[in-house]
């Protein structure tokens, strides 16, 4: 059985992908994860079982659509209901999708902003009480392109511009009780829909100075570090890219 005093965490998006490597590694760090997910319920609770099976009422899997604020507090008071303490938060559940200026509707600016921005500083200030209880910290999963804007997506590259510039401003607002800080990814997973062409994806990698794109695990204890370790970091983001932000 895990201690009450295992760090719990509460994971965005946590079902699948970048998402999952993260819950997968803390969990292996002693962490108590929550795993929250919207559409992908049955990946959440194959992993959550996995992960139950190795540490019983070590995770859990919380449903929710983080585009409906109402429902935010409700998320984090599940967390606390289960594992009765709130120790960390990684803001990683996110939209990526192109949106061609000309074209771009209010349905994709709330999608994209919505998932980005609206819900990290909604979900943070449902969290904020807890994490200053427990002195806990905040990761929020930011972008490369944050600082360098993707062309084709002006929303999305805005969206994450934001959750930068939010990263830093509630390190300020939650010191110091609390700590915040983000990771910029360069090329980690390619989206599953086809949004990058083979040779988009080569060119990506001929200009990252190490000549590869990343794991999804390399984001993950990046995450690791910045919640239980880095204990005087708090408004930075780190670039987690192979190096491409210096070329950019």
């Amino acid at each position: 059985m895990p201690s009450p005093d295992s760090p719990a965490i509460l994971v965005t998006g946590g079902a699948k992908r970048v998402g999952a490597a993260i819950v997968r590694d803390l969990h292996a760090a002693g962490c108590r994860v929550a795993i929250h997910c919207h559409v992908s319920l049955a990946a959440a609770q194959a992993l959550s079982a996995e992960l139950n099976a190795l540490r019983p009422d070590s995770s859990c899997v919380l449903q929710a659509d983080l585009l409906d604020c109402a429902a935010l507090p409700a998320l984090v008071a599940e967390v606390i209901a289960r594992f009765g303490r709130l120790d960390g938060l990684v803001n990683n559940a996110s939209s990526f999708f192109p949106t061609a200026l000309g074209s771009i509707d209010e349905a994709a600016w709330l999608d994209l902003i919505g998932s980005n921005l609206k819900a990290p500083l909604f979900l943070t200030q449902a969290a904020a009480p807890h994490l200053a209880a427990s002195g806990g910290a905040v990761v929020n999963i930011v972008d490369i392109h944050a600082d360098r804007p993707l062309e084709g997506y002006p929303v999305y590259s805005v969206a994450k511009a934001g959750l930068q510039g939010l990263t830093r401003s509630l390190a300020i607002e939650l010191a110091p009780r609390v700590r915040v800080n983000g990771i910029a990814p360069g090329a980690i997973e390619w989206p599953e829909d086809g949004q990058f062409s083979a040779a988009q994806r080569a060119g990506i990698v001929a200009h990252t100075p190490l000549q590869r794109t990343g794991r999804a695990d390399e984001i993950a204890h990046a995450v690791r570090f910045l919640l239980l370790d880095a204990s005087y970091v708090t408004g930075q983001i780190l670039a987690v890219d192979g190096g491409r932000s210096a070329r950019l």
